[in-house]
């Protein structure tokens, strides 16, 4: 939903949204589904898990995907979409917050993640 609220005001693609807050988003989740962001980097990243903790696992599998993100060229920030900072409130307050997931975020958490994305 982070995506949507942003797309509303910048008018941006869904994708280029998702792109340009994934990551802030993940980081932030992660210590609520650590052993998924681990099996994850495993799986699909092909990170050797050996010797290290789930949580190590899991941040060198977001390190993985962002390199990959990165290489394709994607938009990986909000100002690249046009968003500025005078315009998180109104995202903010777009957000729509859902059931489900690894943690229900509040707009507190809504804000911190998206202050992240520029």
């Amino acid at each position: 939903m982070l995506g949507q609220a942003v797309g509303a005001v910048t008018d941006a693609t869904h994708g280029m949204t998702l792109a340009a807050v994934s990551m802030p988003y993940y980081r932030y989740i992660l210590p609520y589904g650590t052993a998924k962001f681990a099996r994850y980097a495993v799986g699909v990243w092909g990170v050797n898990p050996d010797g290290k903790s789930q949580k190590q696992v899991a941040i060198e599998g977001l390190e993985a995907m962002e390199k990959w993100m990165r290489k394709l060229g994607l938009v990986m920030n909000l100002t690249d979409l046009g968003a500025t900072k005078d315009m998180l409130d109104d995202i903010v307050d777009g957000t729509l917050i859902m059931d489900g997931g690894y943690k229900v975020l509040d707009k507190k958490e809504i804000r911190q993640i998206l202050e992240q994305s520029f």
